[in-house]
């Protein structure tokens, strides 16, 4: 097929399908008059590397998921290179977890604080005004 049906299949566009050939991520071949013409399993990692996008994952990040695809795998993510990956990026959301649960916290001691404070205040603004 050519770029701009794969572009259509994939939902994607065709400058982003010539980024991930000029990244290694997609294969194409040439055909006599110049153009890119792709087999019907580009698709396949096409729509594997905007779901592994999707959910934040950079492009060497996604290598492994491709290569997998490309060994005759019937997923990206049943190869150890790519559960390695799974397992580090599931380590750094964790790590992300984390860290906002000690921000909320840390908002939810200042906001509690700040209410206390502003009703000691008005508290000590009615009383004054008796």
């Amino acid at each position: 097929m050519l770029i701009g049906e794969l572009a259509e299949n994939a939902g994607t566009s065709t400058r982003t399908l010539r980024y991930y050939e000029e990244h290694g991520l997609v294969r194409a071949r040439r055909s006599a008059n110049g153009y890119r013409v792709y087999d019907e399993a580009e698709l396949r990692v096409v729509r594997e590397i905007r779901a592994l996008l999707a959910v934040g994952f950079g492009l060497d990040d996604i290598r492994p998921f491709v290569a997998c695809l490309r060994a005759g795998n019937p997923s990206g993510d049943v190869c150890p290179d790519s559960v390695a990956v799974l397992r580090r990026k599931l380590a750094e959301v964790d790590a992300y977890l984390d860290q906002l649960g000690e921000v909320r916290q840390q908002l939810h001691t200042q906001l509690t604080q700040a209410i206390a404070q502003r009703e000691e205040t008005c508290f000590k603004h009615r009383k004054s005004e008796r």
